[in-house]
């Protein structure tokens, strides 16, 4: 569970920033943001004044809430008549998160709290909460370790012609056996997954919604992501892309197997893609600019001629080569065209080099990494190599 310590450092973060920032609080509605302070998921609103004691307020679970809470003034959500009387005078200006809130909640705490102006807090939240404590390090370090030995076990029950899904099921299976939570969580709207993929050279050039390099079928036209119905071939890579959430942080990992050979072509790219990867873990550094390590991973896709098949297929690539995680999948920072800020020491990335060639398949890598003052300090633990099977 979060330490009163961490929380406390959090919100002095938080409220430094508020400061900074001319708000007189902010005011979080939204499930993971309100526990990556408090400590709790529980249904609630938390309310950070600029300065002064944070106060937590509980719609359901209460009970649950006070016990797990390191906010000292939790208290159950006041009638709405109550709620205004909350907020002293000198509250004029509110930070809300606009990225994820609904308009409808957006409407709803106006009209609690008419006359004070709300402005979008969410850029200051996402920064705050990209840096991770060494507390936060370590949560991941073990989310690395449980889905290592998952990665380990798949030669014992990968075998040809079983269905893709079928996979799937089985590293799932051990996943969850492991301690594994299973919530993903996505902050980008539209975005969403069933804790990872499993796909072979039948499916894995399939585009879809997915803002990755990588989509599959899925089972349905409704669930257009990840491992499908189709069987998986010899002689074809097949990719297993999972995450692996405990205590509600994530890993994010890729790994390739292979029954019997691999097309030369795809051993090509797989090295480049190592490369890119180990290029781009080695200047994981603090000031490092996050669009200039994609536009150099794309130059070295590009002098390996194979710029159309990075990172989606021909067409369809996606314009980044990492994402930030944390509590969220799609945390800051992103190794991504257009995203021109620096690296900040203790901020975790999953970078992802892959190639996308359809009728032959997806070949690369994925492994996380935290940002220190020596590059990429690797947070999964697993060799890169392809498996031969």
């Amino acid at each position: 569970m979060l330490t009163r310590q961490e929380a406390k450092e959090r919100i002095g973060r938080l409220q430094r920033e508020l400061q900074a920032k001319g708000m007189d609080g902010a005011l979080f509605i939204y499930p993971i943001d309100v526990y990556y302070f408090s400590g709790t998921r529980q249904n609630s609103t938390l309310w950070v004044p600029a300065s002064g004691e944070p106060r937590l307020f509980v719609r359901k679970s209460y009970t649950r809430a006070k016990a797990e809470s390191c906010i000292d003034d939790t208290r159950p959500f006041p009638s709405s008549k109550e709620f205004p009387g909350e907020f002293g005078d000198e509250v004029k200006k509110i930070g809300f998160t606009f990225d994820v809130a609904p308009v409808q909640q957006y409407q709803y705490y106006q009209k609690l709290l008419p006359g004070r102006e709300f402005v979008d807090v969410s850029a200051v939240n996402r920064e705050i909460r990209s840096v991770k404590s060494a507390w936060e390090l370590d949560q991941i370090r073990h989310c690395g370790v449980e889905l290592g030995q998952v990665f380990r076990a798949v030669p014992q029950f990968l075998k040809e012609g079983m269905r893709e899904v079928d996979l799937a099921a089985e590293f799932e299976y051990r996943l969850r056996k492991a301690g594994g939570e299973g919530y993903v969580r996505m902050r980008a709207f539209n975005q969403e997954l069933f804790q990872g993929l499993a796909v072979s050279s039948a499916t894995a050039g399939d585009t879809g919604f997915f803002d990755g390099a990588v989509t599959g079928q899925g089972m349905s036209a409704a669930s257009p992501h990840g491992a499908s119905a189709a069987l998986i071939p010899a002689d074809a890579p097949i990719l297993i892309d999972y995450t692996a959430v405990f205590n509600g942080y994530i890993i994010d990992m890729t790994r390739f197997f292979v029954i019997g050979k691999l097309d030369p072509e795809l051993e090509h790219a797989f090295g480049v893609a190592v490369a890119i990867q180990d290029y781009l873990a080695q200047n994981l550094k603090p000031g490092a600019i996050c669009e200039e390590l994609f536009l150099k991973a794309l130059e070295m896709a590009t002098d390996a001629g194979l710029a159309e098949h990075f990172m989606g297929a021909p067409g369809e690539n996606a314009r980044f080569v990492g994402h930030g995680v944390g509590l969220e999948l799609d945390e800051f920072p992103v190794l991504a065209q257009g995203f021109k800020v620096p690296l900040q020491v203790g901020q975790t990335l999953a970078i992802e080099p892959k190639f996308v060639f359809p009728g032959k398949g997806v070949i690369g890598i994925e492994n996380t990494f935290a940002v220190t003052e020596k590059g990429g300090e690797k947070l999964s633990d697993l060799p890169d190599d392809i498996v031969y099977l």
